[in-house]
């Protein structure tokens, strides 16, 4: 019976055998050498995939497990700089021929290589959007705040209601933070060219109608049709030629100098001119019949 508790002999060879499977996967792969010296195959299989283009010079060799190792050459297309072409051969248990397993572009020191990939949801950018597309917004979304509270009096939930509170969601102040300053430094904000050359600000506006709630204070919409912000948010400070209040000054010059100089005739009636002009009419008659005559 004692002995019957010592260690089981089954245990310990695999206690063993665990043991030699974790050094040899953190065991550093030897160099396989006819996997070494078989460069102008990984050459050729390099070749005929980069074809036309031609293939550089040989960069060096890297083990990457048990006859299995990987030769990189220079990639010398243009469009490809910094680039290397990686030809992984491999040989069999036992076996003496070397045959290849893929050849692949890899980047290199100083190869040419796109930008960090960004999610959709952070590329978007204002007028991405179009007709039929859906912009989910995230739950936790921090420029949403609950709308309402829970409630089970029907009075209260009527106010918030009323209030427009009713809405599942509303904007929380960091939403409202951002669309100020979004709104405040674009094209409808103070420091625009057409804002800087208006007769007055919006906030003197007939036309201008604010905001509810604390955006009031900055904001409102611009009601004239005629007005390049027609429908649109505008700051308080914004402005434009289309103002109620604008009026029309005539600018300030001299009289140009007259086309005709009347100052040198004689002003006469219409029957003064039609006499004269049936006398003239008379004499030439008379002096072509006295030629006549004669």
């Amino acid at each position: 019976m004692g002995e019957n508790r010592g260690v089981s002999p089954l245990r310990q060879p695999r206690s063993t055998s665990t043991g030699a499977t974790r050094s040899r996967r953190t065991r550093t792969p030897a160099v396989d050498p006819a996997c070494a010296e078989a460069v102008d195959l990984a050459r050729r299989a390099a070749e005929e995939t980069a074809h036309p283009t031609p293939v550089g010079e040989h960069l060096g060799m890297q083990a990457e497990g048990d006859r299995v190792l990987t030769h990189y050459f220079a990639c010398l297309d243009p469009a490809y700089k910094g680039w290397r072409w990686a030809v992984t051969v491999v040989r069999a248990a036992r076996a003496k021929v070397v045959t290849v397993n893929e050849c692949v572009l890899v980047p290199g020191e100083g190869a040419l290589m796109p930008p960090p990939w960004v999610p959709w949801i952070e590329r978007l950018r204002p007028g991405d959007l179009g007709p039929g597309d859906l912009l989910p917004t995230p739950a936790d979304d921090p420029r949403l705040a609950p709308g309402y509270t829970e409630t089970s009096d029907e009075a209260e939930r009527q106010v918030q209601w009323e209030l427009g509170l009713g809405r599942v969601r509303v904007l929380s102040a960091e939403g409202r933070a951002q669309a100020a300053a979004r709104w405040y430094e674009g094209t409808a904000g103070p420091r625009t060219p057409i804002a800087a050359s208006a007769p007055a600000q919006c906030s003197t506006c007939g036309f201008y109608v604010p905001l509810s709630g604390e955006l009031r204070q900055m904001f409102g919409v611009c009601a004239n049709e005629y007005a390049p912000d027609d429908g649109r948010v505008v700051s308080a400070d914004h402005g434009c030629g289309a103002h109620s209040e604008a009026v029309v000054v005539p600018p300030a010059s001299e009289a140009p100098p007259p086309i005709v100089d009347e100052m040198g005739y004689d002003l006469m009636p219409v029957s003064a001119l039609t006499e004269e002009t049936d006398e003239q009419a008379g004499d030439e008659a008379a002096g072509e019949g006295a030629a006549e005559r004669r």
